[in-house]
């Protein structure tokens, strides 16, 4: 199995969070976009202040590798017109590909009609401009039924409103991988949570982010039915190595 064309190969640690400087950051981000190129990955996945920088070294080695950037992250409380503005600015930079977090705790308290807005307006906002929406539901945050619940939502939503052939280009993702959990427990994919995010995405794809570790569990997942998988261990995978990255 060529694992490569399934991974979002990512770096998303701000320079404070690594205790190292915006230029040492940026030296890592053009070494995780070089790996992929290098290696046949699909895509990278990076912080949007670094999405301008990395277009350019993309194009400039002619590299069919894809450019995506995180929205909202990572507690997606940022409020819808904050959601449009730095959307609207990684597109005009030049991502391809758009992963928000949803605004979970809005779910939580039962604000599904905000959740709504908040997906239809920043989804036809890449639809329109021929990008990829991914939508971060953090499930560690969640309890399996509001799993599966959020996601249904989602695929409803996207059915509903969007054109058959967009459906392909709007995933619903599961983690960020920041979120703090308790006793232990994972805060990315876990098998259990991607089958019932399958469960529950009709049409849409779904991502696996964050706790895929081994050569096994990338194919497991992509047994299942994942589309994509985000990891920071994309090089350590594809060499059919384990890695202790926590993403």
């Amino acid at each position: 199995m060529n694992i490569a064309q399934y991974l979002d190969s990512t770096y998303l640690k701000t320079p404070s969070q690594s205790g190292i400087s915006e230029k040492e950051t940026l030296i890592i981000v053009r070494q995780l976009a070089q790996e992929a190129i290098d290696n046949g990955i699909f895509a990278v996945m990076i912080r949007p202040v670094y999405v301008a920088e990395i277009r350019k070294y993309i194009q400039e080695r002619n590299s069919p590798v894809v450019l995506g950037t995180v929205i909202g992250f990572h507690e997606g409380t940022y409020s819808l017109k904050e959601k449009l503005a730095e959307a609207s600015k990684a597109v005009e930079e030049g991502a391809d590909e758009l992963d928000f977090v949803i605004n979970y705790s809005e779910y939580l308290k039962g604000n599904l009609e905000y959740v709504k807005e908040e997906f239809l307006k920043c989804t036809q906002l890449c639809i329109q401009n021929q990008k990829v929406a991914k939508w971060i539901i953090e499930t560690a945050a969640l309890t399996d039924n509001q799993i599966g619940d959020l996601t249904k939502h989602i695929s409803e939503w996207a059915e509903e409103n969007f054109a058959e052939n967009d459906l392909s280009k709007i995933f619903v993702k599961s983690s960020t991988g920041f979120y703090e959990t308790k006793e232990g427990k994972p805060n990315g994919a876990t098998f259990e949570g991607i089958k019932i995010m399958l469960e529950n995405a009709g049409k849409l794809p779904v991502k696996a982010a964050g706790g895929v570790r081994t050569p096994e569990d990338a194919e497991k997942m992509i047994n299942l039915g994942v589309k994509r998988i985000g990891t920071s261990s994309a090089l350590a995978l594809i060499k059919k190595k384990s890695s202790s990255e926590s993403y």
